[in-house]
């Protein structure tokens, strides 16, 4: 009996907005477990929002709104890129939830009470003005290796280097600094508790076995390698934080809560937990059973390797929960071969895209170049264009299209028995078809998809020697013959494009009046002669090369720069290139009066400011800060610093009138820079 198979992709966090480099995951794992599915596996797919820790908090208090408001926001907003995208999860849950509250609960009871658990003060950064400690992302400093500014207390976003927050150079409180104070932390003593990962470590390297032994977990060499040089050296994990921490309360330990990579992965469990319940299925068949029963894969990126495949096993193995089978994981996503650019408009929101393109040339082109490595992914928008022209309208849509169209058009829509000329063709075709699902199976869509346009392509290169529209009149039934080859070879591409674009499959399914939706299976049964075929509708359309420039001029605008200092937010922070005075000079910075700050129709991310600059009148000025502050009416009133003398800028919702500044990482991380209203007047220059 083949095992039950549970599938996740990583936990999207609930504190920003779906952007193509998570889609590139969620699109590879969704085409794994359609595929899979399609092959006639019993597959689950489940997941959740990452609601819980500091940044939430953070971004919560910034909004004057409660962190449940902001997480339930999120749950909305991505449940409808995913749908939009067609994920075909099974379930998508919360972290927040009782479910995980249960689990983690359990787990780390079960753990605390095998010796698991260790306790030990600890160092820790403390505001005097707030009056508590502070949790790793409260605290900002220099980073102790690169030297890179305004680093969280946890990690260097410039340099990758993993620290404690007391090792940050120059630290200083985060959430004074938001209320335009700095306080430098004073360090004192804290209780916190530990899973001391060394008990573990004959565990984990059984886990991860050698390469190709059947006992240990699928897992691409190289990570394996990276991974067995950790377990070598493997450290005490701290998993609470202080309050305040948004998150769970660590049972028997008041004040203390659960840190956030200790109970995101058990969201993946309590997602389970709550479909079996709806669906009356056997929670304990998945994750409380030995692994050859319930096979469990876990698709991530890179970046998340150490806790996914260190961390995780850990835990499952110590509470008695069932191991993951395999882990997949994937590189990172690059834009034109670079990172993601805001100021170059190569860092495009899910939504953003699905404003100008149908998702499925996106899920097409991200399955026809993955492929089990871990190597980066770059999105070349240009190959992008080139690649959905050239394989699904020229050869896959175009085979389809022309012989339904012509036989209905032509031969009353019927189609005949297979001419003898094409059936070697087509058998190496079905042959071909039969290593899909295990080209599938291993992650290798790319490969998976060739195999699709060698089908298209030699079929259209057999109509196309075989000329049946010339053949019509003189022998219709030759033509339809003819014809008929396409009509079978395009179902032997349907079967292929199915788990990457759903609607492919069952559009064609429609076209051909067919019983059943098209698989791997009855993709190669020969439609009976005389089977009449239906309309024909469009499989796919060319893309217009200048979508793409619109694409990346809304994203400008979608994500506009805070900062008039730096526009490359996304990019490695720290220091830009030196300027000397004279490069600052020409830049004619007033107050401005806040009267009003509204949301823009179509836009995610944009406020539209009427700013009072005194002798300067008022201007209308587009801000790309609504992640961050929401339509929060208490902005009017404000005085902020507008970069008066920038010239005004068109965009599809108007003009913007100059800049308003602001700090921070991100466009949903962002604080403005204020002054204080009862010291400054609108229309002052700032010097």
């Amino acid at each position: 009996m083949a095992p039950r198979v549970l599938v996740t992709a990583a936990l999207p966090y609930a504190n920003g907005s779906i952007h193509l480099g998570h889609m590139l995951e969620f699109v590879q794992t969704d085409v794994y477990v359609r595929a899979r599915k399609l092959a006639g596996d019993d597959v689950i797919f489940m997941w959740a929002d990452d609601t819980h820790g500091t940044p939430i908090q953070l971004r919560a208090m910034r909004e004057g709104i409660s962190p449940e408001a902001l997480i339930e926001r999120a749950y909305q907003e991505h449940v409808e890129v995913f749908d939009d995208f067609a994920i075909g999860y099974d379930i998508f849950h919360s972290t927040h939830s009782p479910e995980n509250r249960k689990h983690a609960e359990h787990i780390f009871n079960t753990m605390d009470a095998k010796g698991d658990i260790s306790s030990r003060s600890v160092a820790q950064f403390y505001c005097p003005v707030d009056t508590m400690f502070l949790p790793d992302r409260f605290v900002k400093g220099t980073c102790p290796k690169c030297d890179a500014a305004d680093q969280y207390g946890d990690n260097c976003e410039s340099c990758g280097t993993t620290y404690e927050p007391t090792e940050l150079k120059t630290p200083y409180c985060a959430v004074c600094h938001d209320k335009g104070t700095h306080t430098v932390p004073e360090v004192r003593d804290s209780e916190h508790l530990f899973v001391p990962l060394d008990r573990h470590k004959e565990f984990l390297l059984g886990w991860l076995g050698e390469e190709g032994a059947t006992s240990g977990t699928a897992i691409q060499a190289s990570v394996r390698n990276y991974l067995l040089n950790w377990v070598e050296d493997l450290k005490d994990w701290d998993i609470s934080r202080e309050a305040p921490y948004f998150g769970f309360e660590i049972p028997g330990h008041p004040g203390k809560f659960f840190y956030v990579w200790f109970d995101a992965p058990i969201g993946y469990i309590a997602a389970t937990d709550k479909w079996c319940a709806d669906n009356g299925k056997d929670f304990d068949a998945y994750w409380k059973t030995d692994r050859s029963q319930a096979e469990i894969v876990h698709v991530i990126g890179k970046d998340i390797v150490y806790f996914h495949a260190l961390f995780w096993p850990a835990m499952l193995h110590a509470a008695g929960y069932t191991t993951p089978s395999r882990i997949q994981v994937h590189g990172w996503l690059t834009v034109n071969g670079e990172k993601m650019s805001k100021s170059r408009g190569t860092f495009i929101l899910a939504r953003t895209y699905l404003e100008h393109l149908p998702p499925e040339y996106l899920r097409y082109y991200f399955a026809a170049k993955l492929s089990s490595s871990q190597d980066d992914f770059n999105l070349d928008l240009e190959d992008f264009v080139a690649r959905v022209n050239a394989d699904l309208v020229n050869k896959a849509a175009n085979l389809a299209s022309r012989c339904t169209k012509f036989l209905t058009g032509k031969l009353d829509g019927a189609v005949a028995e297979i001419p003898e000329d094409a059936r070697a063709m087509l058998e190496e075709a079905e042959a071909k078809l039969a290593k899909v699902p295990g080209l599938y199976r291993e992650f290798e869509s790319a490969s998976a998809l060739r195999v699709a346009m060698e089908i298209a392509e030699a079929a259209n290169v057999y109509l196309t020697e075989q000329e049946p529209w010339k053949l019509v009149k003189s022998d219709p039934e030759r033509a339809r013959a003819i014809l008929s080859v396409g009509i079978h070879a395009s179902k032997l591409v349907a079967a292929v494009l199915s788990p990457v674009i759903p609607s492919w499959g069952e559009k064609l399914q429609r076209i051909f009046q067919l019983d059943a939706p098209v698989n791997f299976e009855n993709a190669k049964d020969r439609l009976p002669a005389g089977h009449v075929l239906g309309t024909y509708e469009a499989l796919a359309e060319r893309i217009d090369a200048k979508v793409i420039e619109t694409i990346m001029e809304a994203s400008k605008e979608d994500l506009q720069a805070t900062s008039a200092a730096s526009q490359h937010d996304y990019e490695v922070p720290g220091l830009a290139d030196e300027i000397k005075i004279d490069a600052f000079l020409p830049m004619d910075l007033r107050v401005g009066e806040v009267l009003t700050a509204e949301a823009v129709e179509g836009s995610d991310k944009l406020l539209k400011f009427t700013v009072n600059l005194g002798p300067l009148g008022t201007r209308t000025i587009f801000s790309g800060i609504k992640p961050s502050y929401g339509e929060d009416a208490s902005l009017v009133g404000r005085h902020v610093v507008v970069l008066a003398n920038l010239k005004p800028r068109k965009m599809r919702f108007g003009v913007s009138e100059g800049m308003i500044l602001a700090s921070g990482a991100a466009d949903d991380d962002c604080t403005l820079l204020e002054l204080d209203v009862e010291r400054s007047k609108p229309g002052e220059r700032i010097t």
